[in-house]
């Protein structure tokens, strides 16, 4: 399942699945913990009418799921045909406050007066072992809490007439048999069990008695902070002022956040600013206030594979900074900036990824290749870091915050990388490439290291450093010139990468791959119409565009979430929008134009776009959403919009 929508105030995050229903709840950071398990442990929202019980996700409901355009908040409609009744939310993040706010509007599309009762279910996993949380109902302040240690989880909500819920039950979950207490509400009454340990979940009810064609309204809220009497004093101001008011901070808040990047807007062609200004609010639904951007934060992917994407990995962050930084959002690539330095290994390279808390996150890279010792490490992670700050120094002219980095990132991080070459290639020493798959030289992370060097030399020079300005244009230069071993004559295409074998011999992989023409067009000095760069895009339009339904795939015999076995690979959204940047660079912006619009045509109706997309049918495969998606859609935006 896909997450048509992502909510977050850079310390919680809560992830709305395919049915509107939460399936992902972050805190206390943006991407850690999942309080919801990430696997297949949901909440739940129920309607009992005039004696007939339905959950929203039993497949008899019709839904509707789109984000907003100016602000950071969800729209869900359901509709049941039979029942005679719709509900609509309006979801968000509380910009102040570590809530999530569900406005629920219900409606009696009947020509009948009904008895409709409304069941919200929650169910968390704080300790994550299925044990150990505590949820209680609390009669003076007639809410439900569900805790374990310094998180406490505040549910209640009331109806726009001052009502607040009528019943509760509390239950186990998931233990000693115990399928949990939401299959409580199917008879439209609760137990009224006041507290349970162990593995737990919740239900509170509202009762809406409706006249035909009418509508009742109902807030709720979960609070989340470390304590109960912190959380007990937010419930008290929203019962006390109403969530109009938070509502419309709310909106307040991402309509001044949004501005920022007017200007750069107006360049936009009209029919494209909602889609940027959409991905805006997805990339920073994304961004911890500690500086820590994820990759995604849909976790669906675990029920498949053995982890999810919920780390920040330097590149993905990096790239995610790159829009922003366009279109003037300096904060947020300063805090990212800073959560680099901070994580950055002490001989200047940063790891595989990291968890938003900064500690270092899981890894399937070994330390041992070819009964070497060897670093586990994608090195265009540390390059593109170089290259973003030099981006970030361009358009915000910030030197003062730029050389306060000189000694703990840039030196480091340029020192590194001029040592970490094969001496008899001059070409950079083998790391696992940017797919995180093979150890080898890649083509693309070769060409961001080049420009990496460059860019850490114009800062020497600039900061008083003229020795390592010298030294790494020198490596940079050598860099360049040994180029053409990355090119393969017999197909007239660029290889995606080499590995010196421990005999000295090279074994080169012919692979074609998109990385490596937008690493040599967009970082290096190759000129665009040069023959060799000319044939590589080519090679690529012949063998890595899907003739089916669009789109471009990573490389050849991609296998990554094949669909099956004798199936195409799936085109990604980056690779994709690569190709778009490249045509519009090359003053082709009809041709980038297509690669837009079909990459819009197939998101989500949210305006989510996944990772990759089925080679045949075209819907969403992998994680959904995927910031670097958004990242290149903006990108490919803006290049198209400098040329029209």
């Amino acid at each position: 399942m896909a997450r048509p929508v992502m909510l977050s105030n850079g310390q919680l995050m809560v992830g709305l699945n395919e049915a509107g229903l939460v399936h992902d709840f972050y805190y206390p950071y943006v991407g850690l913990d999942n309080l919801t398990t990430a696997r297949s442990v949901h909440h739940k929202i129920g309607v009992w009418v005039d004696g007939t019980f339905s959950w929203v996700d039993d497949d008899s409901w019709q839904v509707d799921i789109q984000l907003e355009t100016d602000a950071l908040i969800g729209r869900v409609e359901l509709s049941h045909e039979s029942l005679g009744i719709k509900i609509s939310t309006k979801d968000f993040v509380d910009t102040q406050t570590n809530a999530f706010i569900r406005r629920i509007s219900v409606t009696n599309e009947s020509n009948t007066r009904r008895d409709i009762r409304l069941f919200m279910h929650q169910v968390f996993e704080i300790s994550k072992s299925g044990r150990a949380d505590t949820a209680f109902y609390e009669p003076d302040g007639n809410y439900i809490l569900d805790y374990k240690g310094r998180c406490a989880l505040l549910i209640c909500g009331q109806t726009k007439d001052g009502h607040s819920l009528d019943q509760f039950a509390v239950g186990n979950y998931g233990i000693e048999g115990k399928a949990g207490t939401f299959i409580d509400a199917a008879d439209g009454e609760l137990s009224g069990n006041a507290v349970e340990h162990g593995g737990v979940d919740s239900v509170i009810r509202f009762s809406i008695p409706l006249d035909p064609h009418t509508t009742a309204e109902v807030d709720y809220w979960i609070i989340a902070s470390s304590s109960q009497y912190e959380s007990q004093a937010i419930h008290a101001d929203f019962l006390r002022h109403g969530i109009d008011k938070r509502e419309q901070i709310a909106r307040n808040t991402w309509a001044k956040w949004l501005k920022q990047g007017d200007s750069a807007l107006e360049t936009i062609a009209p029919e494209y600013q909602d889609h940027v200004k959409k991905s805006l609010l997805v990339i920073k639904a994304h961004i911890d206030k500690r500086g820590g951007i994820l990759a995604s934060g849909d976790s669906s992917i675990f029920n498949y594979g053995r982890d999810y994407y919920c780390y920040v990995w330097p590149r993905d962050g990096a790239y995610a900074i790159w829009p922003l930084i366009r279109m003037g959002y300096y904060k947020e690539a300063i805090k990212f900036f800073e959560f680099c330095r901070d994580t950055m290994h002490k001989d200047g390279y940063l790891l595989h990824k990291y968890q938003p808390d900064r500690a270092i996150g899981s890894t399937w890279h070994p330390l041992v290749h070819n009964s070497r010792s060897e670093l586990a490490i994608q090195e265009d992670e540390t390059a593109i870091i170089l290259i973003m700050l030099g981006e970030y120094y361009d358009y915000s002219k910030d030197a003062e915050f730029t050389e306060s980095l000189y000694a703990t990132l840039i030196q480091p991080a340029a020192m590194f990388i001029s040592k970490f070459i094969e001496e008899d290639t001059n070409l950079p020493h083998a790391s696992y490439d940017l797919w995180e798959e093979k150890f080898l030289t890649t083509t693309y992370t070769t060409a961001t290291v080049i420009r990496a060097l460059r860019r850490a030399s114009s800062f020497a020079d600039q900061f008083g450093y003229p020795d390592d300005a010298v030294q790494w244009m020198q490596v940079a230069d050598s860099i360049e010139s040994s180029l053409p071993l990355l090119y393969d004559p017999d197909r007239q295409a660029y290889r995606k990468g080499l590995l010196r074998l421990p005999d000295g011999n090279l074994q080169f992989d012919n692979t074609l791959d998109m990385s490596t023409l937008y690493g040599l067009t967009m970082f290096t000095k190759v000129k665009l119409n040069d023959p060799t760069v000319v044939h590589t895009v080519e090679a690529i339009e012949s063998n890595l565009v899907n003739k089916t339904i669009g789109g471009v795939v990573r490389y050849e015999n991609d296998n990554y979430m094949k669909t099956s076995e004798d199936a195409q690979p799936n085109p990604w959204f980056v690779c994709t929008l690569w190709l778009a940047q490249y045509y519009v660079q090359r003053q082709q912006p009809d041709k980038a134009k297509e690669l837009i619009d079909w990459s819009l045509s197939h998101s989500l109706d949210s305006g989510i776009l996944s990772e990759q997309v089925h080679p045949e049918t075209g819907y969403a495969v992998g994680v959904a959403p995927l910031v670097w998606s958004h990242t290149e859609l903006i990108n490919t935006i803006l290049d198209i919009s400098g040329t029209q």
